[in-house]
């Protein structure tokens, strides 16, 4: 079982940057593909990125690709979302989650119900 927990949120101008951090605990977290999801007011959770457990694979959603960068650190057991060139349009709770654990590789998941573990979120806000 895994828990998980953001941190690194706030606010920021638009064209500004943000990295979060979320801290998993549980010995399996390395056989833990991971995602980054975020939810605007008024608005269904929606996917962001992730990548596998192995950290040989990556995924993103058209709207943050080549502004937010996935990575993680297993030994850390932490994954990270790198957001450059921030918009106001981002501002969001931004949540990672956790799918697995896996024995063989598997395509990463872009769908929310697919994430078995979810950590509390963190806001972020992108001011105009």
């Amino acid at each position: 079982q895994a828990q998980l927990v953001e941190s690194g949120g706030g606010l920021v101008q638009a064209g500004g940057s943000l990295r979060l951090s979320c801290a998993a605990s549980g010995r399996t977290f390395s056989r833990y593909n991971m995602g980054w999801f975020r939810q605007a007011p008024g608005k269904e959770r929606e996917f962001g990125a992730a990548i596998s457990w192995s950290a040989g694979g990556t995924y993103y959603a058209d709207s943050v690709k080549g502004r937010f960068t996935i990575s993680r650190e297993n030994v850390k057991s932490t994954v990270y979302l790198q957001m450059n060139s921030l918009k106001p349009e981002d501002t969001a709770v931004y949540y990672c989650a956790a799918d697995g654990p896996m024995y063989t590789s598997v395509p990463l998941r872009a769908s929310a119900s697919a994430y078995e573990y979810w950590g509390q979120g963190t806001q972020v806000t992108v001011s105009s």
